[in-house]
């Protein structure tokens, strides 16, 4: 698949996804979705990337979904006339930003957000999945959709009270107000900000420092750990997750190794594989983005 919305790359351990539709603000499109999730098929797929960095060409990071097409752009009866049958749930077409949200949050590998402008409706929606967001401070953050006369979509009903909290959550929701780096920093939902030309600089040091320094393999795992235990009926559901994974890991090569080079004062050279070697007590999610649990 030729990427034509956005661009995919891979140096030093980490693949770049730029969002590259400056000309519209890097509006999201049913393309730009099926491109989306075919970078991250391409990133979980390949054992040399070790984190993924996600930004936007440009003076925006997504103004969300493309209006271009007027009243009707939310209508499904249009897109599927345009572009062909979707998938449904439950008798209803997919929400095309769930379907990227939920391929972000399968992902195998750690993702950071550089978000390097305005990220409104799914521009920011899409990020929740995402285990660390980055934000220049000239980046613009809106939950805008009561505001459209829709809904939260990308499973942000799921994600966001999460991250920052249902009051807070509803708060950005329910006014969709646009608001700026330094009240996202505060609620929680980025973690840091910085000047417009230390943001890709600073995503990539934190990725580097991810793929120099752990085992891919435990990086993986632990980002399942995470995420389902973010819906764990209790700690003693963690803990059985834990201890199947420690109990698989403890007498993996990894962990030979990485107790080795401490003793030795020396950088780790992991030798097991994402694609080989992760255990399957890892906690399974759906193979395919467009599945259901």
């Amino acid at each position: 698949m030729s990427f034509t919305e956005i661009e995919y790359g891979v140096a030093d351990g980490v693949a770049t996804v730029t969002l590259n539709r400056p000309h519209r603000l890097n509006a999201f499109t049913y393309a730009m979705r099926g491109e989306l999730i075919e970078a991250f098929d391409r990133a979980d797929a390949d054992d040399g990337v070790r984190a993924v960095v996600v930004t936007g060409r440009g003076r925006a990071f997504c103004a969300g979904a493309d209006l271009g097409g007027g009243g009707d752009t939310f209508n499904h009866r249009r897109t599927e006339e345009m572009y062909g049958g979707e998938d449904t749930v439950d008798g209803s077409p997919r929400d095309g930003g769930g379907t990227v949200a939920l391929r972000i949050a399968r992902s195998l590998k750690p993702v950071i957000g550089a978000i390097n402008g305005p990220a409104v409706g799914v521009g920011v929606t899409m990020t929740l999945p995402m285990d660390i967001r980055l934000a220049s401070d000239t980046a613009r953050f809106g939950f805008v959709f009561a505001r459209r006369g829709i809904v939260t979509e990308a499973a942000s009903s799921w994600f966001l009270p999460r991250i920052v909290g249902i009051a807070q959550a509803m708060e950005w929701a329910a006014t969709g107000r646009v608001f700026p780096a330094s009240e996202a920093l505060e609620g929680r939902l980025v973690s840091k900000v910085h000047a417009p030309d230390e943001l890709l600089p600073a995503a990539y040091a934190l990725a580097r420092e991810i793929a120099d320094n752990t085992s891919a393999v435990s990086v993986a795992a632990i980002r399942r750990l995470m995420w389902s235990g973010l819906s764990a009926a209790s700690p003693w559901e963690a803990h059985r997750a834990d201890s199947h994974l420690m109990n698989a890991l403890g007498a993996a090569p990894d962990a030979a190794e990485g107790v080795t080079a401490f003793l030795e004062k020396r950088p780790a050279r992991f030798p097991m594989k994402v694609s080989e070697d992760l255990p399957d007590t890892v906690p399974s999610w759906p193979a395919n983005p467009y599945e259901l649990p």
